[in-house]
């Protein structure tokens, strides 16, 4: 009876703590109606996350942003990412929410990433894209998008967006936690970037008639471009 006891009293244990994993692993949920972040530059005390501003110091400027009101600077691909989290944008802080923007050159492409903390959802506001991601199965998940379209990116797929029309192209994105991060993939030289980008272009165009594939359609090449 005694080790029938302590059996139940483990597995107990054992579910309650897998639990509190699972929690721990996700952003907090809000303890109070507003928590502005203090900037990082004026942080004293370090947390997992963005100390509270004063409640008697909180305005409505703290929940309201211009930070998306104009595109980044463009890489060589001919895209700009820009996001904005809670260090930025104060009123984001504890709410497990981040946006951004994106704006992509005609013939541009945002190259493989991924957000190992969060699921993009985007937005077509400007111009015609081909967009796609990657699941663990090897399969490639790809559409056509156009103004006012919604896509979404699964939490920790790489994901790319390709512009197909005649104009740049904008979008807006907004994800599920307060510090998605990038994990982008670049290819080691500029001469290895620039062939690859125009082999991989080709590739995802080549494959736009379906809407799901199998990543082993692609060729060395453009896999060691992917996954190096």
């Amino acid at each position: 009876m005694k080790s029938l006891s302590y059996y139940f009293f483990c597995m107990f244990f054992f579910i309650v703590y897998t639990n509190n994993i699972k929690v721990s692993l996700a952003d907090c949920d809000n303890l109070q109606d507003t928590c502005p972040a203090i900037p990082p530059n004026k942080q004293t005390l370090f947390i997992n996350g963005l100390p509270c501003k004063n409640p008697g110091n909180v305005t409505s400027q703290d929940f309201r942003t211009m930070e998306l009101s104009k595109p980044g600077s463009t890489d060589i691909l001919g895209a700009s990412k820009k996001l904005v989290t809670a260090a930025e944008f104060p009123g984001l802080n504890t709410l497990g929410l981040s946006i951004g923007r994106t704006d992509i050159d005609r013939d541009g492409l945002v190259n493989f990433h991924y957000h190992p903390r969060a699921t993009e959802m985007i937005f077509v506001t400007k111009g015609v894209l081909l967009a796609g991601f990657v699941d663990t199965k090897n399969q490639i998940f790809q559409k056509f998008l156009q103004v006012g379209d919604v896509c979404v990116f699964p939490k920790g797929l790489f994901h790319y967006i390709l512009n197909q029309g005649f104009v740049d192209a904008t979008v807006f994105s907004v994800y599920n936690s307060q510090n998605p991060r990038i994990v982008s993939l670049t290819p080691t030289t500029f001469d290895t970037t620039l062939e690859s980008l125009e082999k991989l272009k080709k590739r995802i165009i080549s494959l736009s008639a379906s809407d799901v594939h199998d990543v082993t359609s692609f060729n060395s090449m453009e896999l060691e471009c992917i996954y190096s």
